[in-house]
């Protein structure tokens, strides 16, 4: 199961900065979600299905993290907590490049915890879990 996790995390971090060029196929995206998710920061937790309105999200999301900036997204490690033979946690320590205008570019750690399901030898992101993006784009001088 490790190893398709691993291709599944190549994908989404390939999609992701080919969303930050503005060249986003908002299908193969959705392709790496279950049909239902949940998700929980220190926002709240909230549940959401695989559908039109999902893809619509998140190609706004991906227009904003182009307009405050973001140049690049990449995964620095993944680490795996298997649960049973088809659930794991993921935990991706990513790596946001910025653009900010009158000051250097500036780099940012952060984690997110992806829950994964791998049912027909395809897994899939059907949770996760991330901290508080707006206090730590705040801190950064980004937003």
């Amino acid at each position: 199961m490790e190893a398709s996790v691993r291709k599944l995390f190549d994908r989404y971090e390939r999609f992701f900065r080919q969303s930050l060029s503005g060249d986003m196929d908002m299908d193969e995206i959705a392709s790496l979600y279950a049909s239902d998710f949940i998700a929980a920061s220190p926002g709240g937790v909230m549940t959401g299905k695989n559908d039109d309105q999902l893809k619509q999200v998140m190609a706004q999301g991906y227009r904003h993290y182009r307009a405050i900036g973001t140049k690049e997204m990449r995964i620095r490690n993944v680490r795996f907590s298997p649960i049973d033979d088809h659930h794991c946690v993921a935990h991706v320590a990513w790596t946001a490049t910025y653009v900010r205008k009158n000051h250097s570019n500036v780099a940012i750690d952060f984690d997110v915890h992806y829950f994964v399901q791998e049912l027909g030898g395809e897994p899939k992101v059907f949770g996760w879990v991330s901290g508080d993006e707006e206090a730590l784009l705040r801190k950064h001088g980004i937003i």
